[in-house]
């Protein structure tokens, strides 16, 4: 590609804010609670033509580049990848080489954003962001778009400490629907049925019931154990653990909010020994029934 077609930006409708470095520094140093990550640029580009940006030395943020139209290309330290629509680029924060530009046959149409922090690198670690773990697919989604723009247009009214703070904490949101989407799009995403929101929503309209694994496989016609690696793998919590959980939340509740007796407690969760469902709720609460119901009418 000749260099006097390469463009950092100047495309035909696009948006990009790059935010003060004297504002941000100025607000995250009294601010350090609420700018452990923060946004340095964003921006949209449509059919970037002769896009490219070459960062020798690395990137101090974070890049994440969404891909909805056509196709682009990156190189990271030594690995190259393409990028095609309906997928997404997080590149961390390195000191490595790195390379994007547009594909001239096809070039992309990306939403970006740029974000560091004093913990980005923590960050990163704890998800598993790596140089070399390429594109990810992604469903359009149209909350995806919804929720760059609303950071978009928080930024677009001014850098006051309420605007930077509330666009900051929209991008964990951001980037939590896309590492995470069938978090957050469900049946819409998939097109087919959750099965742990419908598992979850099942539980608890039978919260007065002794329901077991292999009810619960049964309802999705799966084996007890594929059900639980699959439930296990939406939660981080094993079916019967997470039920007892949602039992042992009602109990706190019933017992905040009303006089009933802790048997008659046990009794409309499925427990007809009160002294099993105490050592229950002990296990899961550090104390027991009795404890908690004083506790809880001292606070009230």
């Amino acid at each position: 590609m000749s260099s006097s077609f390469r463009r950092r930006d100047g495309f035909d409708g696009e948006k990009l804010i790059s935010l003060p470095p004297g504002i941000l520094r100025d607000i995250v140093h009294k601010n350090p609670a609420l700018f452990q990550l923060y946004i340095t640029h964003i921006g949209y580009f449509p059919k970037a033509l002769f896009h490219y940006r070459e960062r020798r030395k690395g990137c101090e943020d974070n890049i994440l580049i969404y891909c909805v139209q056509g196709k682009g290309h990156y190189v990271i330290a030594d690995r190259k990848f393409e990028v095609c629509a309906n997928q997404y680029i997080l590149l961390p924060a390195t000191d490595q080489y790195i390379r994007y530009w547009a594909d001239h046959e096809d070039p992309w149409t990306i939403y970006w954003v740029h974000f560091t922090g004093p913990v980005v690198h923590s960050f990163n670690q704890s998800l598993q962001i790596l140089p070399e773990r390429g594109p990810t697919q992604l469903a359009f989604h149209e909350k995806v778009l919804d929720m760059w723009h609303k950071i978009y247009q928080t930024l677009e009214m001014g850098y006051s400490l309420e605007n930077l703070a509330n666009a900051n904490m929209c991008i964990y949101y951001f980037v939590a629907m896309l590492i995470y989407p069938e978090k957050h799009f469900g049946e819409d995403a998939i097109g087919k049925p959750d099965l742990v929101s419908d598992t979850i929503r099942n539980m608890r309209q039978n919260l007065d019931k002794k329901l077991s694994v292999e009810d619960m496989a049964k309802q999705h016609q799966l084996s007890c154990s594929h059900f639980s690696m699959l439930f296990r793998k939406g939660t981080g919590m094993a079916p019967m653990d997470y039920f007892i959980h949602l039992k042992i939340q009602k109990a706190c509740q019933l017992i905040y909010t009303n006089d009933s007796k802790i048997k008659e407690i046990a009794m409309s969760l499925g427990y007809d020994d009160p002294f099993y469902f105490s050592r229950v709720f002990k296990k899961n609460m550090g104390q027991s029934p009795e404890q908690y119901k004083s506790t809880a009418k001292k606070v009230g």
